[in-house]
């Protein structure tokens, strides 16, 4: 069982920074590759960035590529999510998931099992 706890969300201006945290509680989260996921209102829940268990391997949407990056400290079990030059189209509840046992990485939503309650970025124009 893997649980998951977002922070860092909250009010940002257009063209500002921020960092969301995940905090998994499992012992082996190195094992685990990780995954960050937004959802706007009444859109779908959308891929954002994907890492591997070393952190080596990343994979980002198109539409955030070059502004955010994920990255992750397995010895705090803890993954991160910096948001540069946000955009109202940014706004969305931000998740962080981690797949079924034995995935090392993935970008499909489908393959994710675990996930956490979401924090809320919002993004004025």
């Amino acid at each position: 069982q893997v649980q998951l706890v977002e922070s860092g969300g909250g009010l940002m201006q257009t063209g500002g920074s921020s960092r969301l945290s995940c905090a998994a509680s499992v012992r082996t989260f190195s094992t685990y590759g990780m995954g960050w996921f937004r959802q706007a209102p009444g859109k779908e829940r959308e891929f954002v960035a994907a890492i591997s268990g070393s952190g080596g391997t990343t994979n980002y949407a198109d539409s955030v590529k070059g502004r955010f990056t994920i990255s992750r400290d397995n010895a705090k079990n803890t993954l991160y999510l910096r948001m540069n030059s946000l955009k109202p189209e940014d706004t969305a509840l931000y998740y962080c998931a981690a797949p079924t046992p034995g995935v090392a990485f993935t970008t499909t939503l489908a393959r994710y099992r675990y996930w956490g309650q979401g924090t809320q970025v919002t993004v004025s124009s």
